[in-house]
């Protein structure tokens, strides 16, 4: 496992959007834009069931994460990693969590009727961070 740099930790922890790319079942890549976060040394997002990325990962556990600094997208981290967990323990709290750092809101506000949230745990084998 490789670890997120200290000086990089920040980029998952403010309000910097980040890009999760997943594969297709044809091989072919599929890139989302996610709220982020961490976890330790793993790196987390919040999903719903249902949609392209959860079932991707369920068929093909690689994943990369690319998070460029709002106020400097010179700065920015890319994982390549697999993930090691996809639960809805605590998905619920941890989208309301997500919604008040990057939107102030005490709640997730987008949530559809009957959907059911995930949080992606994302163990990191390859990472690179730069800021020039």
């Amino acid at each position: 496992m490789a670890a997120i740099p200290s000086e990089a930790r920040h980029l998952f922890e403010g309000k910097n959007f980040a890009h999760v790319a997943t594969v297709n079942q044809d091989g072919t890549p599929q890139v989302s834009p996610v709220w982020v976060g961490i976890d330790g040394d793993l790196v987390t997002f919040n999903t719903a069931e249902g949609r392209v990325k959860t079932n991707n990962l369920r068929a093909n556990a690689n994943v990369a994460v690319s998070v460029a600094a709002q106020e400097n997208p010179y700065e920015n981290v890319i994982v390549q990693g697999r993930v090691v967990e996809m639960t809805h323990e605590g998905a619920d709290a941890d989208i309301d969590a997500l919604a008040k750092r990057y939107l102030d809101a005490d709640s997730y506000p987008f949530r559809q009727p009957g959907e059911q949230r995930v949080i992606v745990r994302i163990e990191p084998v390859k990472v690179n961070h730069t800021n020039p």
